[in-house]
Formats: structure tokens, C-alpha cells, sequence
């Protein structure tokens, strides 16, 4: 009966201990706002991202208010696009934007907003071949360009502005050519109509762009097509003068990538904690 009871008794204390020395360790623990964000911004600034964002987390929960939660609610939107996790880094740049309306630097948010989505469609082959990205879903291409024009609107003279507004003319290219693709593919198809339209709309829309040349070609070869000989002809009066005039503009250049910096806020003095 004695052995039974001490059996029963070790076995008790062992579980106990196991769940005492289970229990996950937090060394954060009662650390303060300062602490946490100090350490959260050195993963961030090592690229260690994912640790970066859960010490993000954790200082946003223990500490909601205050300058530290602040600017963690911007970088945690940085990590969370260094992470290459877009949906999460447009979600927290809203939300900063939503909390922090009139904050003088909420224009970088918009501006992160931007890049995210000028970014987010290029895919893994995408880094090792040279793929049309004007063929893709232009989609994000949109959300880009419009999260730009957003930028300039409020705050033209805005630090990253003028890239903001070099990226537009990228993405304006972009559209118009994914628009050029479309029209191949309904010229290819017996659908000439169709083409012709996808060729006006571009001529329409997207005027200071380098597919209009390749729009009002296409236009001519869908008249042509349709057995419309007057438009074929008015298409091509307009594309020799515009070529004569050297009016034609070429492709704008896929901006290089900028370095976007983290620390925008020098007046709260959280590098110096």
C-alpha cells in the first residue's frame, strides 16, 4: 500500500514538473515598450523579419498606446513586405493610416502601399528570366498605380513623390501594353472588332504612353480586316504624322528599386531610447 502511494506520488510530481518545465518560455516577459521595440527594430534592421514581426506583435498587444506603438504599427508593415507577406503589409499601412491620419509621415504609408503593390505580382521565374510583366493580371498594376496617385494627390511635395509619380508612367505603360496583348489575341482570333476596340481605347487612354504607335497599327490591320479601307486610311494619316513629328514616346523604364527607409521619424527620438 506504502509502495502504491509513492508510486503515486512521483508520478504526480513528475507531470506536475512537466508541466511546469513545458510551459513555452517568453523572455520577453516583462519587458518594457522601449526594450521591445529596440530589439524589434534590430531583427528588422538584421532582415531578421519573422522575429521582427512577433516582437512587433507583442509590443502592439502589451502596449497599444504611445510613441513606440506608433512607429511599430509602420514598421511592422515594412517587415511584413520584407517577409514578402503583402496582404498583411497592406493591411497594417491601412490600419496606420486609419489610426494616424495627420501624422506628417503617414505619407510614406501610402507610398509603402504602393511598392507593395507594384511588387506583389512578380513572381519567383520573374527573378531569373526576363518575363513581359505588361502580360500579367493588371490588377495590382491598378491598385499600384492608384495607391500612387493617392501620394501625389494629398501630398505632392511629398519626399517620394517624384517616385511615386515616375512608377505612374511606368504603370500607365504597363496597362496600355497588357490592353495591346488583349487585341493581338482578338486579331488572332478573327475578332476584328473587338481588336479595333482594344486599339482605340489605348489611343484614348493611355496617349502619352509608347503603345499608342502599336495601337494605331493595330487599328489598321483591323480595319483592313473588316474591309473599312476610309478608317484603315485615317488611322494611318495619323500614325505617319505622329511619326514625322517624332510625337512617338518611347517606353518609361521600370524605376529601379528605391531604398525604402525605415526610421522617417527622427522628432520622436526612439534611436536615441
Amino acid at each position: 500500500m506504502i509502495r502504491i502511494l509513492v508510486t503515486t506520488l512521483i508520478a504526480v510530481a513528475l507531470l506536475s514538473g512537466c508541466g511546469i518545465f513545458g510551459k513555452e518560455f517568453d523572455e520577453t516577459e516583462g519587458w518594457s515598450a522601449n526594450e521591445l521595440y529596440s530589439k524589434a527594430a534590430r531583427e528588422l534592421d538584421s532582415a531578421n523579419y519573422k522575429r521582427a514581426i512577433e516582437l512587433y506583435k507583442k509590443l502592439e498587444a502589451r502596449y497599444p498606446f504611445g510613441r513606440f506603438a506608433m512607429q511599430g504599427q509602420l514598421d511592422i508593415a515594412y517587415a511584413y513586405y520584407k517577409a514578402e507577406e503583402p496582404e498583411q503589409a497592406l493591411a497594417a499601412a491601412d490600419r496606420f493610416i486609419k489610426l494616424y491620419p495627420q501624422n506628417p509621415y503617414v505619407d510614406y504609408a501610402y507610398y509603402l502601399k504602393g511598392i507593395v503593390n507594384y511588387n506583389r505580382s512578380i513572381g519567383f521565374l520573374d527573378r531569373f528570366f526576363p518575363l513581359d510583366t505588361s502580360q500579367r493580371d493588371p490588377g495590382s498594376a491598378m491598385d499600384a498605380f492608384n495607391d500612387f496617385s493617392e501620394l501625389v494627390r494629398l501630398y505632392p511635395n511629398s519626399k517620394y513623390a517624384a517616385d511615386a509619380r515616375q512608377r505612374m508612367l511606368h504603370l500607365r505603360n504597363m496597362l496600355a501594353k497588357g490592353e495591346l496583348h488583349v487585341g493581338r489575341y482578338y486579331m488572332e482570333r478573327g475578332a476584328y472588332l473587338a481588336a479595333v476596340a482594344r486599339g482605340q481605347y489605348v489611343v484614348e487612354r493611355f496617349q502619352r504612353t509608347g503603345a499608342v504607335e502599336d495601337a494605331l497599327e493595330l487599328m489598321i490591320e483591323g480595319y483592313q480586316r473588316l474591309g473599312e479601307d476610309q478608317l484603315a486610311t485615317d488611322a494611318r494619316r495619323v500614325l505617319v504624322m505622329n511619326r514625322e513629328a517624332g510625337r512617338f514616346l518611347d517606353d518609361t523604364p521600370d524605376p529601379s528599386e528605391v531604398s525604402l527607409a525605415r526610421r522617417v521619424w527622427d522628432y520622436l527620438g526612439l534611436d536615441r531610447n
